[in-house]
């Protein structure tokens, strides 16, 4: 069923699943964060359910128990496949079923080859109206990573950057706190809240000696995981964000010759110690995402220095770009955001289209996504 044939109420009604769905980014992961809202044949909404930290209970479960009696005969909008296998718990599609939902609108089918279509084939089979697609490419953003992960073997990676307006994130001496002001400085621990995993070099966390946990109050529980890329074993066990590993989960992915030395030193702090294959003395990026992959990540914010920003722009592994911009100049001589990327050809410039632009207090915000062709 094409688009158009769907109501305003189905527009409506979905979009309130979106915005529910985001609620749970960041908390969720290895699963999709999805919303589902159940409409009466009245057209009040009887159930709203998003998907819960860990996640369990899925986001039908939570709008089913929610509407108890009165989602017999309802509208079921889902912003993705009601999942069909029995895991920790049963199939949401089963729970559908049961509760008498009479239709079912959802936003995507689940690429997970456990569900694909078999979802919407239960349903179907049960005398359920299933129709499909309504705001898909909105349903795709909001669970890219997840999607990434099914499809590719690999999170989708944030790169966050911050600099003034000649782009340039330090001054000559290495002076770079704070460029930005205090309003971006919060929205950027509200993308921390909304990411699984913050992932930085071994330099980072040498020169900043960074915590990496989100600061936004009533939401220091949301802080990710704390992921470090130390191919030599070189950052100290006395670093800030290793004293707090037994409550924020803090992972370090070392290279194979440095795996015991690495494991024996932090052996004692709580610190997950993982390897990655490494070629010519220098970390396979595309290696360590499938490792983080194979952990269940979904959605990486990379806050490194300018070496690791290139060397991942130069594998195009970089999938969102979100650029504070601080009005204010440092000149030619400050510190590039991004380290060289070796390009003669403006043709081999990678590319981004801007999605979004907002004001952060005195500084802006600048969203960007990859361009695929």
């Amino acid at each position: 069923m094409t688009a158009t044939a769907f109501s305003d109420d189905d527009r409506h009604f979905m979009r309130v699943a979106l915005s529910l769905s985001k609620r749970g980014l960041g908390n969720v992961w290895p699963n999709p964060s999805v919303g589902c809202v159940l409409v009466s044949s009245e057209g009040a909404i009887v159930g709203r359910g998003f998907t819960k930290p860990g996640g369990r209970p899925h986001a039908e479960r939570v709008a089913l128990d929610e509407a108890g009696d009165k989602a017999r005969n309802s509208t079921a909008y889902v912003t993705l496949e009601p999942c069909s296998h029995f895991g920790k718990s049963p199939p949401c599609a089963l729970g559908l079923i049961e509760s008498g939902v009479k239709r079912v609108v959802s936003a995507l089918e689940d690429p997970d080859r456990r569900v694909s279509g078999k979802g919407y084939k239960m349903l179907r089979d049960a005398g359920i109206t299933v129709e499909t697609g309504l705001y898909g490419d909105e349903a795709h953003r909001i669970n890219a990573g997840f999607l990434s992960r099914i499809v590719s073997g690999r999170p989708i990676i944030t790169l966050k950057l911050a600099s003034t307006i000649d782009a340039r994130s330090a001054t000559r001496s290495g002076q770079s706190q704070w460029i930005t002001g205090d309003i971006a400085r919060e929205y950027g621990h509200l993308l921390r809240a909304n990411h699984d995993a913050i992932l930085v070099g071994a330099k980072t966390v040498i020169v900043d000696n960074p915590t990496l946990t989100c600061r936004i109050p009533g939401r220091e529980a949301q802080s990710p995981v704390r992921v470090v890329l130390d191919r030599n074993g070189d950052v100290p066990v006395s670093a800030e964000l290793f004293r707090g590993a037994q409550k924020v989960p803090t992972w370090i992915i070392t290279s194979q010759d440095k795996l015991d030395e690495v494991f024996e030193k932090f052996g004692k702090t709580g610190v997950k110690v993982l390897t990655a294959g490494c070629k010519n003395d220098h970390f396979d990026l595309n290696d360590v995402m499938k490792r983080l992959g194979e952990q269940g990540l979904t959605r990486v914010l990379v806050e490194s220095g300018g070496n690791l920003a290139a060397d991942l722009v130069h594998r195009d592994l970089i999938d969102r770009v979100v650029h504070f911009i601080a009005p204010s100049l440092i000149g030619a001589e400050g510190k590039a955001m991004i380290a060289e990327l070796g390009l003669d050809h403006l043709s081999d410039m990678p590319r981004f289209q801007r999605t979004s632009v907002r004001p952060v207090g005195k500084d802006i915000a600048i969203t960007y996504e990859k361009i695929t062709e």
